[in-house]
């Protein structure tokens, strides 16, 4: 059930403490932390503590939520000192673009340039 946590993501699991995580910043509805398998310098996942399978399932069911995640990666981008040099947001929806775990994510990414189209 979206929202609930799911035994089987490791987000959740995340979430839990039950798997360790360099968490960088923590609110009550947000958890951020570095990738474990790093694109750019900084590479911070943003994910809701709820779990959502991907990022139009949190925004129809949880728009404050939604907003929480992206005001968290701005935080996230002001902490990490790549605002004035730019960074990229993502949210990969779905297997086909690269979505590897099935909660509702946001990757920040900067500290180096980033091409675009990416791909």
């Amino acid at each position: 059930m979206a929202g609930e946590p799911q035994a089987d993501c490791l987000f959740c699991k995340i979430v839990a403490g039950e798997i360790p995580a360099t968490i960088v910043r923590e609110t009550d509805t947000t958890v951020a932390f570095r990738d474990i398998n790093p694109h750019a310098p900084t590479h911070v996942l943003v994910i809701p503590k709820a779990h959502f399978p991907d990022a139009a399932s949190l925004a129809a069911a949880e728009p404050g939520v939604a907003a929480d995640v992206l005001r968290e990666a701005g935080q996230v981008a002001i902490d990490e000192k790549i605002v004035d040099s730019g960074y990229r947001l993502v949210f990969n929806t779905g297997s086909g673009a690269g979505q590897t775990v099935f909660h509702a994510h946001a990757h920040v990414l900067g500290g180096r340039g980033l091409n675009w189209p990416p791909g």
